[in-house]
């Protein structure tokens, strides 16, 4: 009798060790206070945006973060720079195109992490970024705090489009273009905040 409830008590206290590390190291990301912002260059002017997160978790282990997964809305897409209802519909919907993303046959983008490293409060991330079913390795680095149950991580990434086919006024693809070339660069900065 004794050995059965040792041999219980032994299976429960692994069972609860086992999940709570699984549970503690998982946090959700809230959509709704997370911002990605998106900024495009080409020879004679720039342009500025906002695309949504759909979707994300993130692994927290003893407060620091060892990995995750983050889903981009792409149909999200808007401009703020274009105060012209008109003009501002004609760059949205010419991103949302094939010339550029092709929105309505890849309506996501995923970033995988794959590798963490932290010093004081700032990481080195390294991924796999999926974009129009092309997924790549990328590299950037963020800074992140903890607020309350909550952690939040702000940074920049540098993406070349023409990894991932977006064709469009690109000099990797296409010769003398002159003033229509477009930098195949572009900047995503973002918060994202995530939570228990």
């Amino acid at each position: 009798m004794k050995t059965t409830k040792i041999k219980t008590w032994a299976f429960l206290s692994l069972a609860l060790l086992v999940s709570s590390g699984v549970f503690a190291g998982n946090y959700v990301v809230d959509a709704s206070k997370s911002t990605v912002g998106w900024h495009g260059k080409k020879v004679t002017g720039e342009h500025h945006g906002a695309i949504d997160i759909k979707e994300g978790s993130l692994e927290v282990v003893d407060g620091e973060i060892k990995g995750g997964t983050v889903t981009i809305d792409m149909q999200s897409i808007t401009n703020e720079d274009i105060t012209n209802s008109e003009m501002n519909g004609k760059l949205v919907g010419h991103l949302k195109s094939d010339d550029f993303f092709s929105v309505e046959t890849y309506p996501t983008a995923t970033l995988v992490l794959t590798d963490v490293s932290k010093s004081g409060s700032n990481y080195t991330f390294t991924g796999d970024l999926t974009i129009k079913g092309t997924t790549k390795p990328v590299s950037f680095q963020a800074s992140s705090t903890t607020e309350g149950d909550a952690v939040k991580v702000e940074g920049e990434m540098i993406i070349d489009r023409s990894d991932y086919n977006v064709r469009y006024g690109s000099k990797s693809f296409f010769d003398n273009l002159g003033d229509k070339m477009i930098y195949d660069d572009f900047t995503l900065n973002f918060v994202v905040v995530a939570k228990k």
